[in-house]
């Protein structure tokens, strides 16, 4: 059971990590394979108050789902060869894979359930520094790594909130 829970672990650093650098990193560079998530995806989610429209698209294409779903495809498939010899830890690893890559789609189909059960991935996306909350499925290594950073239900929220109703727009 230590092996699952390991892989548990392990498979939310390497998201943290994938997400910090290669997502955000390479992703800024607009000719980058990496670029859909920062310029599709993140652009998609501010405007729609977390929503994102794309998510409603096939997992497979050359787009920024079909991406998403080769990244993580090609993921759990580097680990096939640990199989024979730590399966709990690669069967933890790949069940935080497969529950992030499920949760991602549906918090970016319902954003009122990811405010309730995933507030840090909208305070990734919607508060005021989309470079801290890296965790989709769960917040670990960014409590580890001290780049948790509340925002939903803050007063810088609520202020948000206001001055958006001003101008007649909406923030969830």
């Amino acid at each position: 059971m230590i092996g699952f829970a390991l892989g548990l672990l392990y498979a939310n650093a390497i998201e943290w990590a994938n997400h910090r650098w290669v997502l955000h990193g390479l992703g800024r560079k607009k000719d980058s394979f990496w670029a859909f998530h920062w310029h599709e995806h993140h652009r998609n989610a501010r405007r729609n108050g977390h929503l994102d429209p794309d998510y409603l698209r096939s997992r497979i294409g050359p787009h920024a789902q079909g991406k998403e779903t080769l990244g993580m495809v090609v993921a759990c498939l580097a680990h096939v060869p640990l199989f024979p010899i730590a399966p709990t830890f690669v069967a933890g690893a790949w069940t935080y894979a497969i529950g992030c890559w499920m949760v991602h789609k549906h918090a970016h189909l319902d954003p009122e359930w990811a405010k309730r059960w995933i507030p840090w991935h909208y305070d990734h996306h919607m508060g005021p520094d989309q470079d801290k909350n890296w965790g989709t499925a769960l917040p670990w290594m960014d409590i580890l790594a001290g780049t948790r950073k509340p925002y939903l239900g803050t007063e810088r929220h609520e202020r948000d909130r206001a001055r958006a109703a001003e101008r007649g727009a909406i923030l969830p």
